[in-house]
């Protein structure tokens, strides 16, 4: 479809002198084509014709392309340019499927971002599959991409959860105890006026002990022991899903780049004072104000924030710096980077802000870690686990991760997510195990072949033409998904041609069949288009299912 784009796209400019990118999508079973465009309805308004003559101006100028009713482009791939495209892949796949989207650029992508002394929970799971898939995205189109990992290892919550733990003089605990002694500081806090005043003192006291690494006092040795605790509970998790970071930012050590930005630009009425608070008054630009530094001199998680920017691009100079969080903290992080716009607007100017809904379980059972009745990371993939063990007698890691990372990224990423296990470990319909078992069935098709995959003079027939051309789809979908940052159009794209692959096995015979050389090099380039396209959503296909 690229090449038909860019025809077509220059037969606009040679007949009307416009630059518009034309939009294609697979021609309707009624019109004898591939792929049809709609370009001329959108372009009637503009010079002022009826569509249909506007299709027929351009197809006249395109020599290969033909009109119908009430206007559309019809665009129809010769079994020639079929076989010698597939040919390429077979030969160098990587290569043909390249892009330079990105070459040469360096992108921070920040997602996950958990706070020590906390537990990860589902929603923390669902970023990091998703802000490692964009950065693969990214590495796909040649960027170096720095995966970096944000946590508030300083502040009010771990001021929460050390009170407790204070408390119950526990000295031997572990990251469940954590867990436990975070609810129940937060009950205190909100409903204990002598616990909430303590909890405010230990709130203080924390940012001395991290600042002077101090190591003297019992709130301090709970403070690095439950800090330890959690940063390496965080790593044990990210290796166990395949995801690797390159860079934790601990609140603590930006916060300091922060208060001295934010006091600079104080004076020089960025920011402003208010009742004792250092604020940023976003009722100006039609947002709303927020409390930078409270009126007791500590910095809120604005002030990280700030701080974050500057350390990043100091340590990167990046060309671009992506941040994924969950919707709730979209209004956030626009005062913030209004804020910032003010004295650093090239550094907004190269940030994306990525929101996502919340990850719920069937019956939409809302979840909070301040209350304790959230649903655990490690608690999702156990249930996937679970359900593979009940349904095919297997709890094979590779298979619950392929299942678990698919049912996030099948979505467009804005909505809440209903994650429902059972339906995502189906080896029929749109799950990571359908596409696992698409992708084994067709090395098995292989194994069985007599190797031969040299390129056949024959043109296709209908079931090879319709897989061929369904992988030839995927250059332009991974474009479309780096440009717009949105791996579920590749995971999309992949049940689509699995289901097409299926209909192909189903009708053609391969090892031993008159067709075999043709058949045996689409195969190989339907499997190399899986694994490539289920390596962007950092699943890999086993052996055996």
């Amino acid at each position: 479809m690229q090449e038909f784009g860019i025809r077509l796209k220059k037969a606009i400019k040679d007949v009307y002198d416009l630059d518009i990118d034309p939009e294609f999508s697979p021609a309707p079973e009624n019109i004898d084509a591939d792929y049809s465009s709609n370009v001329a309805l959108k372009l009637a308004k503009i010079v002022h014709k009826a569509p249909m003559n506007i299709a027929s101006e351009l197809c006249s100028q395109l020599g290969d392309a033909s009109a119908t009713m009430p206007g559309f482009i019809n665009f129809s791939l010769q079994d020639e340019y079929l076989c010698q495209q597939i040919g390429e892949l077979s030969y160098d796949f990587d290569k043909n499927i390249s892009s330079d989207e990105y070459r040469g650029q360096t992108i921070v992508c920040e997602f996950s971002d958990p706070n020590p002394f906390k537990v990860l929970h589902v929603g923390h799971l669902y970023t990091s599959v998703v802000g490692d898939s964009i950065s693969r995205l990214f590495e796909y189109a040649g960027a170096k991409v720095i995966r970096a990992n944000f946590g508030g290892d300083v502040g009010l919550h771990v001021a929460k959860t050390l009170y407790v733990l204070e408390q119950k003089s526990l000295k031997d605990f572990d990251i469940e105890d954590i867990a436990r002694c975070y609810v129940e500081g937060t009950a205190a806090y909100e409903d204990d006026e002598k616990a909430h005043d303590k909890i405010t003192e230990i709130n203080k006291e924390i940012y001395r002990i991290n600042q002077k690494n101090d190591h003297t006092t019992e709130l301090a040795e709970l403070y690095w022991r439950g800090r330890e605790l959690s940063y390496g509970y965080f790593k044990d998790f990210y290796a166990e899903i395949g995801v690797k970071f390159d860079k934790f930012y601990p609140e603590s050590t930006v916060t300091e780049m922060g208060v001295q930005k934010v006091k600079e630009e104080l004076g020089r009425g960025v920011y402003e004072m208010s009742q004792g608070a250092v604020i940023f008054n976003g009722d100006k630009y039609g947002l709303h104000t927020r409390v930078f530094i409270n009126k007791e001199g500590i910095p809120t998680y604005e002030t990280k924030d700030v701080g974050l920017i500057l350390t990043k691009w100091e340590d990167y100079h990046f060309d671009k710096s992506v941040v994924i969080t969950g919707n709730e903290q979209l209004d956030y992080m626009k005062v913030v980077l209004k804020s910032v716009e003010q004295y650093a607007p090239e550094l907004v100017e190269k940030t994306s802000h990525l929101t996502h809904g919340l990850v719920k379980l069937p019956g939409n059972v809302k979840m909070s870690s301040r209350k304790g009745n959230f649903l655990k990371a490690v608690d999702v993939l156990n249930m996937i686990k679970d359900e593979l063990k009940k349904s095919y007698e297997s709890s094979d890691n590779a298979v619950a991760l392929a299942a678990t990372k698919y049912a996030f990224l099948k979505y467009k990423m804005g909505g809440n997510i209903v994650f429902d296990p059972h339906e995502s470990v189906k080896m029929t319909g749109n799950s990571g195990p359908y596409l696992l078992y698409s992708a084994v069935r067709a090395k098995k098709i292989l194994q069985k072949s007599s190797g031969d995959s040299g390129q056949s003079d024959a043109a296709y027939d209908d079931n090879e033409r319709k897989l061929a051309k369904k992988i030839l789809e995927y250059k332009d979908v991974l474009k479309e998904a780096v440009v717009e940052m949105a791996p579920h159009k590749v995971a999309n794209y992949l049940y689509e041609l699995a289901q097409e692959f299926s209909r192909f096995y189903e009708q053609c015979t391969v090892a031993g069949s008159d067709r075999e050389a043709i058949r045996v090099q689409i195969v190989e380039v339907y499997l190399k288009t899986m694994a490539h396209g289920l390596g962007i959503l950092g699943i890999s296909i086993p052996d055996e299912m």
